[in-house]
C-alpha cells in the first residue's frame, strides 16, 4: 500500500523549482554550516557577555549575506569577464566542494574556512564578527563556489532560479545567526558529540552534492551521455 503521504513528497520532488530551490538550500546551508563554526565563535567570543556575542552573531551573518549576495548578483558577470564556462566552474567547485566535504566527514573544519590560529587572533579582534567569523568561515571559498555554480545555471538575473538561490542565501544567514547567537545553548543541547555527528552528516551530503557537480560538468562537455 502506497503512503500518501510519500507519494505527494516524491510527485512535488519532480516539479523544477521545488527540486532546485532544494539543492541550492541545501549545498548553500552545507557550505556554511554554522554548527561547525560553534567551537571557533565562543573561542572568539570568550569572556564577551551576551549583548557582544549577539552583535558578533549578526555581524557574522550579515557579512554572510552581503558576500553570497554579492557574489550571485555578479556571478554572470565574472563568467563573462574571466571567459569562464559553467562545465569548467562546475569541475572546480565540485573538487573544492569534495575537499570541504571529506574534511566535514573527519567532523573538522576545511583550511579553507579556518586557518590554524584564527580563533586566537580573532578574540583579540573589534571586528573579528566580519573577518574570520563571517569570511571565511560562514561564507568561505566553497559556499562562493556553490553559489557561483547555482548561478550559472539561471537564465537572466529576473528569474525563479535566482529568487531562490537569494532566498536560500539569506535562510541561511538568517539562520546562522541563531545558532551562533545561542552557540552556548545550541552546544549544551547537541552536545560535542552530537555537533561532530551532524557535521559528518553534512559532510557526507556535501560529498555526494559534489559528485553531482562533477558529472553535471562532464555531461556539460559531452563526456558523460545526458540521460
Amino acid at each position: 500500500m502506497t503512503n500518501p503521504a510519500a507519494a505527494a513528497l516524491t510527485e512535488l520532488s519532480r516539479v523544477p523549482w521545488v527540486r532546485f530551490a532544494v539543492l541550492a538550500l541545501s549545498s548553500i546551508f552545507f557550505l556554511v554550516d554554522p554548527f561547525a563554526a560553534i567551537g571557533s565563535f565562543l573561542a572568539i567570543t570568550s569572556g564577551a557577555d551576551e549583548a557582544r556575542r549577539k552583535r558578533m552573531a549578526r555581524k557574522a551573518a550579515l557579512t554572510c549575506l552581503v558576500v553570497l549576495t554579492s557574489f550571485a548578483l555578479g556571478g554572470q558577470l565574472i563568467f563573462r569577464m574571466f571567459g569562464i564556462t559553467l562545465p569548467a566552474f562546475e569541475i572546480a567547485g565540485g573538487l573544492i566542494l569534495l575537499l570541504i566535504g571529506l574534511d566535514m566527514l573527519q567532523a573538522k573544519r576545511s583550511a579553507t574556512q579556518e586557518a590554524t590560529g584564527d580563533a586566537e587572533e580573532a578574540s583579540l579582534k573589534e571586528d573579528a564578527g566580519i573577518v574570520p567569523l563571517g569570511i571565511p568561515m560562514l561564507a568561505g571559498p566553497g559556499a562562493i563556489s556553490s553559489v557561483m555554480v547555482l548561478v550559472g545555471q539561471v537564465p537572466t538575473l529576473w528569474s525563479w532560479e535566482m529568487g531562490a538561490i537569494l532566498g536560500s542565501i539569506a535562510l541561511t544567514s538568517l539562520f546562522s545567526y541563531w545558532v551562533l547567537a545561542g552557540a552556548s545553548r545550541v552546544r549544551k543541547v547537541l552536545g560535542e558529540t552530537g555537533i561532530r555527528i551532524l557535521v559528518r552528516i553534512m559532510g557526507l551530503l556535501l560529498v555526494a552534492l559534489a559528485m553531482q557537480f562533477f558529472v553535471n560538468g562532464l555531461t556539460d562537455l559531452g563526456v558523460i551521455q545526458r540521460q
